[in-house]
């Protein structure tokens, strides 16, 4: 059985699209051997175009211009402000006229297909701004892994609603997505600096794609765990969790925002923090944050603290039972506060590395006691759901309840994204 009985898939299906694209820094480099004292590559990009006649720089921008203002939006001031990053840094600083600046920053860019490989492993929130839906739906956000050229990882986002009988639906996605600007911001005191990527606040969530821009992430940001938290006096701010992978290393960041216009990335400190996969839960805990984690890949573990970036030590909860968790068990997003205590979505990973999806309860007072879990999967690959950039992997990092009916989107095979929803009394009663 590939699903226990009361679990829905629905029929909204996430596909990676070749189509969605950014503009992204480019940076030319000479090979060691050839590089040139005092004139470096960039330079010599540069120089090419302050010798250009006024009538050839013309020809070469209208050029420019109309093959890429129709596939991205605000083109002009993205490589005018790309032009100012290597103006003085990696090139000589020069006073030009708009149009030059503009061409030469254009040199200094490349498009780039960040979901032309893969769209999966989902995270899921109800969006900020409930206005306009009606009283028995919710509006969310969902959070999206995509994966492109060199197997590098960024984050993308959809919106949509649940409505009263549990059905999805995906709002359309804009056409032009833009890569945030960045600036670095002071990491706590410590030594270490974060980013902060912001937009206006008039592109839409579709639009905004958080790429990898610290030497941490250089091959991806991968899994983001969101989390709608509240704090004891109302205060709300959306976090994600997420794994960097810097290519030789990984280890877990935060972002952090109030209205996804604007995120603050940062890197957790602690022993806790150089492994996949933790999430934080969504309110304090006796006046402490508290967080789910994998620190030994085998388990899961609780943590608290009394900063939400520092994370040490940990205790063992969730321990493999059945044989479809064997190898390793992990959770599947923040766990979910309902009246019967914390409900937490995990993944099993079972005989030829098959990925399930299953569950548990945890005590709400105290989330180091475990309740009840689940002794089948909730969902285990489909027989059209077993090929893919990954095989027989399902995935999820977030889910969320709306009513009595939980809704969690799902990743197929490393691949792309469906949706299930079931019914959470049903789900408890089959909890042992």
């Amino acid at each position: 059985m590939s699903k226990a009985e009361f679990v829905t898939r629905l029929p909204v299906i996430l596909r990676p699209d070749p189509a969605r694209m950014v503009i992204r820094p480019y940076t030319p480099s000479d090979p060691q051997r050839f590089e040139v004292a005092d004139h470096s590559r960039a330079q010599r990009i540069a120089d090419r175009v302050l010798a250009l006649d006024e009538l050839s720089l013309q020809d070469e921008l209208q050029r420019l211009l109309l093959a890429f203002s129709s596939r991205h939006r605000d083109v002009e001031m993205v490589f005018l402000r790309r032009f100012e990053e290597v103006n003085g840094l990696m090139i000589c600083p020069c006073k030009v006229s708009r149009d030059r600046a503009l061409l030469i920053g254009s040199y200094f860019c490349n498009e780039y297909t960040y979901e032309a490989a893969a769209l999966f492993n989902p995270s899921i929130v109800p969006h900020p701004n409930q206005s306009g839906v009606p009283a028995d739906s919710t509006r969310f956000v969902l959070s999206l892994r995509g994966v492109g050229e060199g197997h590098i990882s960024s984050v993308t986002f959809r919106t949509g609603v649940c409505n009263s009988a549990g059905a999805v639906s995906i709002d359309p996605p804009s056409p032009r997505p833009i890569v945030l600007q960045t600036e670095i911001i002071d990491c706590d005191g410590t030594s270490e600096a974060g980013v902060r990527m912001f937009c206006d606040g008039s592109h839409d969530l579709s639009e905004i794609v958080i790429f990898p821009t610290t030497p941490s992430q250089r091959n991806g940001i991968e899994d983001v765990r969101l989390v709608r938290f509240q704090e004891e006096n109302g205060t709300v701010t959306y976090f994600g969790t997420y794994t960097a992978f810097s290519g030789q290393a990984i280890r877990q960041e935060l972002f952090r925002t109030p209205d996804f216009r604007t995120f603050d990335l940062l890197p957790l400190r602690g022993d806790a923090t150089d492994s996949k996969g933790m999430a934080l839960f969504p309110r304090r805990i006796d006046g402490k944050f508290a967080m789910i984690g994998r620190q030994d890949n085998e388990n899961i573990w609780l943590l608290v603290s009394d900063d939400v970036y520092e994370w040490n030590g940990g205790v063992k909860i969730v321990r493999p039972r059945w044989p479809w968790e064997f190898v390793q068990i992990g959770n599947c997003g923040s766990p979910i506060e309902i009246d019967e205590g914390w409900l937490l979505i995990t993944h099993g990973v079972g005989s030829a590395r098959n990925y399930c999806i299953g569950a548990c309860l945890l005590d709400r007072n105290d989330p180091s006691k475990l309740l009840g879990r689940v002794t089948q999967p909730l969902l285990r690959p489909d027989a059209d759901e077993r090929d893919g950039y990954v095989p027989n992997v399902m995935y999820s990092c977030g889910a969320m309840v709306h009513g009595r009916t939980l809704v969690m989107p799902y990743a197929v095979a490393d691949s792309y994204t469906r949706f299930a929803t079931m019914s959470v009394d049903r789900l408890l009663a089959v909890m042992a």
